[in-house]
């Protein structure tokens, strides 16, 4: 699969993950980005397709891969070191969500799991994680859908996949409660519960981060500044090594008890002033409403 000189690599992403974690709404919102997007390619075709994609000038090609074919785990290592050597650096979206929610999905579309046959619902779901575990261990962007709409899946999606810094990390900023369990989509968490918590003012309890009040209270105790200023400061060192690395989108999630104030409000400082030194970022509040 040659490139010839002066030509831009084909950017490739392979959309992969549990049957019923929104394959298809990230494919549907990458064609809306303007990527050319094919679905249930044999890992095998790739390559055939990116000539053919080069060919006809489509520099931007978005694949989806399940598991209807065991096949996929046996083929797709091989595939990626094929590509690598072409000078093709894939990158490896992985939906998942958690089993209740594929249940549940899986249960209201009347469909049973590429997996299932004559089986059991869950047994499909464990066989499944198996199979596709070392292609997450791989994936550049994991995203859990759990608690995911479609418009929020399409703006992560957008996010991550919009064409723009393309030179530059992107980097989300994910507040959440830890009482509602750890984002399994993070690339780094921290920690702000050693932050006095507003909760326990009366005036600022029915109010969240987003608030002038409660970020004033929050940003104002003792530690805080501090804190956002090691954690922009590690930011910007681990930053362009994601980009070395060939992934383009941070994760850094933040947690407090709930995820109504003291995270909300550190999440937004954060990104904040990592928009005015030139950083792409978002700001995802996970938990907020759920209190």
């Amino acid at each position: 699969m040659s490139r010839p000189d002066g030509d831009e690599p084909t950017r490739l992403v392979v959309i992969t993950g549990m049957s019923g974690a929104g394959r298809r709404t990230a494919a549907h919102a990458m064609e809306d980005l303007g990527w050319y997007v094919v679905d249930n390619l044999p890992a095998a075709m790739i390559p055939h397709l990116l000539e053919v994609t080069r060919s006809n000038r489509l520099p931007r090609v978005a694949v989806i891969l399940d598991v209807r074919s065991a096949a996929l785990a046996e083929e797709m290592p091989n595939t990626l070191e094929e590509l690598r050597e072409a000078g093709i650096n894939p990158e490896i979206l992985f939906l998942e969500a958690d089993d209740a929610v594929i249940v549940k999905r899986q249960e209201s579309s009347r469909r049973p799991l590429p997996l299932q046959g004559d089986g059991r619902l869950v047994e499909a779901i464990v066989k499944e994680r198996r199979l596709l575990g070392p292609l997450r261990a791989q994936a550049d962007l994991v995203i859990d859908t759990s608690n995911l709409t479609i418009h929020q899946l399409g703006s992560r999606i957008a996010h991550a996949f919009g064409g723009a810094h393309d030179h530059m990390v992107r980097i989300a900023i994910m507040s959440f409660g830890f009482k509602n369990g750890l984002p399994i989509d993070a690339d780094v968490v921290f920690d702000v519960r050693f932050l006095p918590n507003p909760h326990w003012v009366p005036e600022l309890r029915p109010m969240t981060g987003l608030s002038e009040p409660v970020s004033s209270y929050v940003l104002s105790q003792p530690g805080a500044a501090e804190f956002l200023d090691q954690l922009q400061g590690l930011l910007a060192i681990v930053a362009p090594g994601y980009v070395r690395e060939g992934k383009r989108l941070l994760t850094a999630a933040i947690g407090c008890t709930g995820g109504k104030h003291r995270s909300t409000a550190m999440s937004e400082e954060l990104a904040r002033r990592l928009r005015e030194v030139g950083h792409h970022v978002t700001v995802i509040h996970r938990d907020l409403g759920l209190e």
